[in-house]
Protein backbone atom coordinates (compact mmCIF):
# COMPACT_ATOMS: atom_id res chain seq x y z
CA UNK A 1 0.00 0.00 0.00
CA UNK A 2 3.01 2.17 0.64
CA UNK A 3 4.41 1.64 -2.60
CA UNK A 4 0.97 3.26 -4.33
CA UNK A 5 0.28 6.07 -1.89
CA UNK A 6 3.81 7.65 -2.86
CA UNK A 7 3.39 8.16 -6.64
CA UNK A 8 -0.02 9.49 -5.75
CA UNK A 9 0.81 11.70 -3.77
CA UNK A 10 3.29 12.83 -6.01
CA UNK A 11 0.81 12.91 -8.65
CA UNK A 12 -1.38 14.84 -7.31
CA UNK A 13 1.27 17.40 -5.69
CA UNK A 14 2.11 18.03 -9.17
CA UNK A 15 -0.59 19.13 -10.40
CA UNK A 16 -1.70 22.93 -10.42
CA UNK A 17 -4.57 23.72 -11.32
CA UNK A 18 -3.74 27.42 -12.53
CA UNK A 19 -2.13 28.37 -15.96
CA UNK A 20 0.60 29.49 -15.86
CA UNK A 21 0.89 33.07 -16.15
CA UNK A 22 2.48 34.52 -19.37
CA UNK A 23 4.33 37.91 -19.62
CA UNK A 24 2.97 40.27 -21.49
CA UNK A 25 5.53 41.68 -24.04
CA UNK A 26 5.78 44.64 -25.84
CA UNK A 27 5.25 42.75 -29.20
CA UNK A 28 1.78 41.40 -28.16
CA UNK A 29 1.07 44.88 -27.64
CA UNK A 30 1.91 45.98 -31.48
CA UNK A 31 -0.41 45.48 -34.12
CA UNK A 32 -0.08 42.43 -36.03
CA UNK A 33 1.79 42.68 -39.03
CA UNK A 34 3.23 40.61 -41.85
CA UNK A 35 5.09 37.61 -40.20
CA UNK A 36 8.67 38.66 -41.21
CA UNK A 37 9.62 34.79 -41.55
CA UNK A 38 7.41 34.77 -44.67
CA UNK A 39 8.02 38.13 -45.94
CA UNK A 40 10.83 37.06 -48.80
CA UNK A 41 7.69 34.39 -50.34
CA UNK A 42 5.12 37.45 -49.86
CA UNK A 43 7.40 39.54 -52.16
CA UNK A 44 8.23 36.73 -54.34
CA UNK A 45 4.04 36.32 -54.87
CA UNK A 46 3.38 40.18 -55.30
CA UNK A 47 6.06 39.96 -57.76
CA UNK A 48 4.71 36.98 -59.80
CA UNK A 49 1.02 39.02 -60.00
CA UNK A 50 2.84 41.89 -61.31
CA UNK A 51 4.74 39.68 -63.64
CA UNK A 52 0.99 37.66 -64.48
CA UNK A 53 -0.62 41.20 -64.75
CA UNK A 54 2.23 42.20 -67.26
CA UNK A 55 1.63 39.03 -69.45
CA UNK A 56 -1.97 38.65 -69.80
CA UNK A 57 -1.80 42.51 -71.43
CA UNK A 58 0.68 41.31 -73.73
CA UNK A 59 -1.24 38.71 -74.37
CA UNK A 60 -4.43 40.91 -75.17
CA UNK A 61 -2.17 42.72 -77.37
CA UNK A 62 -1.59 40.64 -79.74
CA UNK A 63 -4.55 39.33 -79.93
CA UNK A 64 -5.55 42.11 -81.16
CA UNK A 65 -3.12 42.74 -83.47
CA UNK A 66 -3.92 39.34 -85.08
CA UNK A 67 -7.64 39.90 -85.40
CA UNK A 68 -6.82 43.26 -86.94
CA UNK A 69 -4.70 40.82 -89.51
CA UNK A 70 -7.20 39.10 -90.34
CA UNK A 71 -9.49 41.47 -90.60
Amino acid sequence: MKWTLIPLVWMLTACNPAPPVQPKTEHAKAEPGPNPVFETQIQAIEKAKAVEAQVMDAAEAQRKQMDAATQ
